[in-house]
């Protein structure tokens, strides 16, 4: 951390993807109030999130990343929350099962209101307002009274991560998450898929195991780890000042600063440049930090944002999210991973395969499922030529019922976007397709599993 670094020293520098608030008396005193608010998450669980991830960039562990393309005020529901983490599991269990390593379960949910945007300003029927940000800044309503940015939002916001947070909490420690539930984790719609006959043959194996460990005298009564899960925050820190207020100084540790907006959060595509107010912000926080990497990164630019947000290189401190579009990966993954390798730098390499994915169909947004499996197998493709290791997976998705993103195994279809088109951003994957995805991915860990216990066999016969 450099000395001079303080948690407003992001203010001197340049900075993209800012709102224009038409009273900065009223922001400030927006921000002065989150500064009295208590931490939405603990340097604890973000030292132990870290920790985690320093297993999965060492090859011991996976990461599953997903949630809302950004959340919102409207469907702010206990339903809904519960839905996610009911998908999220599946993933999870689906992914665990097949790669026999632990899954790092953590969501883009419970801070994720923010979201960049290509143009300040759209047009709809010859009017031109600003462009929707997310609920943290303005509202989506096309009017010029919805569109102005209120920094009370951002108390709203604060204080709805704050009750899903309290929730996702009791799911994950109050046994709802206990592998005995394995079963009823499915969602109604899902049932009678192909993935859901899958998954349900998976957990008939869970239980048949479950059953053996409790006859020997394992069960969730006497093992924590049966019945609880650790579950994580994480969001775009788009929002600088928002972020600022909600930074602390941990009192248990040497006096090391965290964001405790989230436990861990992630510089985008769009406001990633190494002499700008994000990079400034996050090289000075402890927590994990995500870093999206789009096909106009440079692999020596790479190594100098590497150098400022991870100096002392620390596992588990530096995931990079890459997001280049199904047909453009073996163009521009392996300069980046011939550069963190050279320069030997501990990373977790983690794949975003929605963002460079998105099309346009029937005037709405959306994101071909093949598109996204491509991108997924180009990923695991690369990193298997260059015997590094293919460490995450980066999603939007939902557990709604919605018709967002095209094709699948149980396919939505172009004439249908219009029926369940919820989002207020960008298209997600619905429970289906996100469970369809983790029968792909799973396949990938299977193989690389096989792979390393033929290696360590024939290491052990040598």
């Amino acid at each position: 951390m450099a000395k001079e670094w303080t948690p407003s020293s992001w203010r001197n520098l340049p900075i993209e993807q800012v709102p224009d608030y038409p009273d900065p008396h009223a922001l400030a005193r927006t921000e002065e109030r989150l500064k009295s608010f208590p931490p939405l998450v603990f340097a604890g669980e973000a030292r132990k999130l870290k920790k985690s991830l320093g297993e999965v960039a060492q090859g011991r562990a996976f990461l599953l990343q997903g949630g809302d393309c950004a959340e919102s005020f409207a469907e702010h529901g206990a339903d809904n929350i519960r839905d996610f983490f009911r998908a999220f599991l599946q993933m999870a269990v689906v992914l665990t099962f097949a790669g026999s390593k632990p899954v790092v379960k953590v969501g883009r949910i419970a801070g994720q209101f923010a979201k960049p945007r290509s143009s300040n300003s759209e047009t709809k029927d010859g009017k031109t307002l600003p462009s929707y940000r997310g609920d943290i800044i303005n509202g989506i309503d096309f009017d010029e009274g919805s569109r102005i940015p209120d920094p009370e939002r951002q108390v709203a916001a604060y204080r709805q991560s704050a009750a899903t947070l309290n929730l996702l909490r009791a799911f994950a420690q109050g046994g709802y998450a206990n592998l005995e539930n394995v079963h009823k984790w499915t969602l109604g719609f899902v049932a009678g898929s192909p993935e859901a006959e899958r998954y349900g043959r998976i957990a008939d194996r869970i239980t048949e195991t479950i059953d053996f460990m409790s006859a020997i005298g394992i069960n969730a009564q006497n093992h924590r780890s049966l019945q609880e899960t650790d579950f994580y925050t994480s969001h775009e820190a788009l929002l600088l000042g928002y972020e600022e207020a909600l930074t602390r100084q941990d009192s248990t540790s040497k006096g090391d600063w965290f964001a405790t907006s989230g436990h861990m959060i992630w510089i985008g595509d769009r406001t990633r440049q190494e002499d700008h107010a994000h990079i400034e912000y996050c090289s000075g926080i402890e927590n994990p930090i995500g870093l999206k990497c789009g096909p106009s990164m440079d692999p020596d630019g790479l190594i100098r944002i590497l150098d400022k947000l991870n100096p002392s290189n620390e596992p588990g401190r530096m995931t990079l999210i890459t997001r280049f579009g199904h047909d453009q990966v073996d163009r521009h993954l392996p300069a980046l991973i011939d550069a963190v390798e050279r320069e030997g730098r501990s990373v977790v390499w983690s794949c975003d395969p929605m963002h460079g994915n998105t099309i346009s169909q029937n005037n709405y947004k959306t994101r071909p499922f093949e598109r996204i499996l491509a991108e997924v197998e180009a990923f695991f493709t690369v990193h298997n030529a260059k015997g590094t290791y293919p460490g995450g997976i980066h999603i939007e998705m939902t557990g709604k019922d919605v018709t967002e993103c095209i094709g699948g195994a149980r396919p939505v279809l172009p004439e249908n976007l219009s029926d369940r088109y919820h989002t207020h951003c960008d298209p997600r994957l619905n429970a289906n397709q996100a469970l369809e995805l983790a029968f792909l991915l799973a396949e990938h860990l299977k193989s690389d599993a096989a792979g390393s216990s033929r290696e360590a066999q024939k290491a052990a016969a040598e």
